[in-house]
């Protein structure tokens, strides 16, 4: 079985984790000290600078790991203006902020979540072999919306391009709730890693309209019950059977749920994590 790396979306909404932290600038640090990875969800909305990625760089210990997601403009979501004249400066701007990572050792993959309009068709077919070409340094996962592409024929030519274009399957559990949502499909397609995403399984919530940023609050509110993860842990552990690494984040923030979520997946995983950051103690800890 492969080395099953636990973590959340981000680590700024996790209030459990931080009870007693006395700086919110702290907060990276002290998730460190519970889970050996994290997704990067802040390069969605703008690519980071330079700074801010040697910070999180030294607030992480040796073998922390991130999952970057792609920006925005990288995906075709593009909400607002996208600061750049041409795609392959964007990318050129993208792929040299989080080189960095890559060469600390610190970099599990860069995420390219598309969305749910993007369905299965030539010409988006052949923006993804754009993007891989764009991402080739690095290891990229591949996670639709659009339930087309695991569609009757369509689900194996899927799986077969990802495998050809050596993408990580990003393998999701989310709500079904029709074409803007993709099934659960436990197929690896990288020889060396896989990724699952958990997104909840709120289904009156997945497809409801909403504006701004009120789609954090409602989309992914859902709290695992114990009988659910242990059945996720199944899956997992057949997951890692098939590669050296998997990666498995929990992405139900919107009611505070990942972390308690992802601490239980991973007791019922029976994982001891070596290496993390030393946890950090409140005011009347010994």
């Amino acid at each position: 079985m492969s080395q099953i790396n636990i973590g959340l979306s981000g680590w700024g909404d996790h209030h459990t984790l931080y009870e007693g932290l006395t700086s919110v600038a702290k907060k990276l640090e002290a998730y460190a000290g519970h889970f050996p990875i994290v997704e990067l969800d802040s390069s969605f909305y703008a690519i980071p600078p330079e700074r801010n990625i040697m910070k999180w760089l030294n607030e992480t210990p040796p073998t922390f790991q991130f999952i970057v997601k792609a920006y925005q403009g990288m995906t075709g979501h593009q909400r607002g203006d996208i600061p750049f004249d041409t795609k392959e400066e964007m990318f050129t701007a993208f792929n040299t902020a989080i080189k960095p990572l890559k060469e600390a050792g610190k970099l599990a993959g860069v995420l390219c979540q598309f969305p749910p309009w993007f369905d299965c068709q030539r010409k988006h077919v052949d923006y993804l072999r754009v993007v891989r070409q764009q991402l080739s340094e690095f290891d990229a996962i591949l996670e639709f919306r659009h339930q087309s592409w695991y569609d009757g024929v369509m689900k194996e030519k899927t799986l077969d391009y990802m495998k050809e274009d050596n993408w990580i399957h990003s393998i999701c559990d989310e709500p079904q709730a029709g074409e803007r949502s993709i099934p659960f499909v436990p197929v690896t397609t990288h020889s060396k890693k896989a990724f699952v995403r958990f997104h909840g399984r709120n289904v009156a919530a997945w497809t409801k309209p909403v504006k701004g940023q009120e789609w954090r609050d409602v989309r992914y509110l859902y709290d695992y019950s114990h009988h659910e993860l242990a059945e996720l842990a199944e899956q997992i552990k057949k997951i890692a059977a098939s590669v050296p690494n998997t990666y498995v984040i929990f992405n139900n923030n919107s009611g505070g749920h990942a972390a308690g979520n992802g601490q239980s997946f991973i007791k019922e995983l029976g994982i001891s994590y070596e290496g993390l950051a030393p946890k950090q103690l409140n005011l009347f800890d010994e």
